[in-house]
């Protein structure tokens, strides 16, 4: 698949409709929330090079809303992250999901995922830091967000950069990573791993992660925590014993009920302290 250019990104790039092509078909245990008293849709992110795609909610109401930015998976930000984003207008916050892989690719077209990891590893951390930036600056400015009440969580490769971009940005008041790698090879593009910034970090973000994910070994999730006793940050790391990867994906077999319900309701309790 060919890089977009940055032209031609700017001027065509959209928000997914639907499901991401590779996760097809959809598991039966979809959650679908609907927009009834919000204002959800795709908007347009202005950045450095010209404009981004994303999906945001909130409430259709005035106020000055705290913030979450939603960081999707390796499947871009398609029907699951948006319908994530509904969750959170609906509990009063402002929630906005940027494209972040929009420079390098449309990975909803994409039949699967090893046609995906090309596309995502073109993705220099830089790039999606200072989209993550922009997305900020301007849910503060368009969408009545309160810079002073910022949350940010994200899932798979997103919970990798919900870690990373709380020890970028001092504004972030709490996060929550689900799954998110822990450990990897630095390179020019990703060359900061979670558990090089745990001891540094000051925000409290709390890890959600399954006891029978094999793409992150345990072995890493405990040299995380090991990392955190060191840091100011007071995060935490929940680990479910019988969750594989993906266990809050609902669209996906992987999902766990249970598992997925808790989470939701500990994200929701870690996020008053926004």
């Amino acid at each position: 698949m060919k890089e977009i250019t940055r032209r031609k990104f700017i001027a065509t790039a959209t928000i997914a409709t639907g499901f991401a092509l590779a996760v097809q078909p959809v598991w039966a245990n979809v959650i679908t929330t609907d927009a009834k008293g919000l204002v959800a849709g795709a908007v347009k992110i202005p950045v450095k090079d010209g404009e981004i795609p994303a999906y945001r909610a909130m409430p259709a109401r005035s106020g000055n809303f705290p913030i979450v930015l939603v960081i999707h998976e390796i499947f871009g930000v398609h029907e699951h992250i948006q319908d994530i984003c509904r969750r959170f207008a609906k509990l009063g916050y402002v929630a906005i999901a940027p494209e972040l892989f929009v420079r390098q690719g449309d990975v909803s077209k994409l039949s699967s995922i090893e046609e995906i990891r090309p596309v995502v590893a073109k993705v220099p951390d830089t790039q999606v830091t200072s989209d993550l930036d922009a997305t900020l600056n301007w849910a503060v400015k368009s969408s009545q967000g309160n810079a002073d009440k910022l949350g940010i969580t994200g899932f798979c490769w997103g919970g990798r950069i919900t870690w990373l971009y709380a020890a970028h940005n001092p504004k972030v008041k709490a996060g929550v990573a689900w799954y998110g790698r822990l450990v990897g090879n630095a390179t020019e593009l990703t060359p900061t791993y979670p558990i090089d910034i745990a001891s540094a970090l000051k925000v409290p973000i709390l890890g959600l992660y399954g006891g029978k994910d094999t793409s992150i070994p345990l072995d890493t999730v405990n040299q995380m925590r090991d990392r955190l006793k060191s840091s100011s940050s007071k995060s935490e790391i929940i680990v479910y014993p019988d969750a594989a990867h993906a266990f809050f994906a609902d669209y996906r077999p992987s999902y766990r009920e249970t598992e997925a319900k808790d989470g939701w309701q500990r994200l929701q309790a870690w996020f008053k302290q926004l």
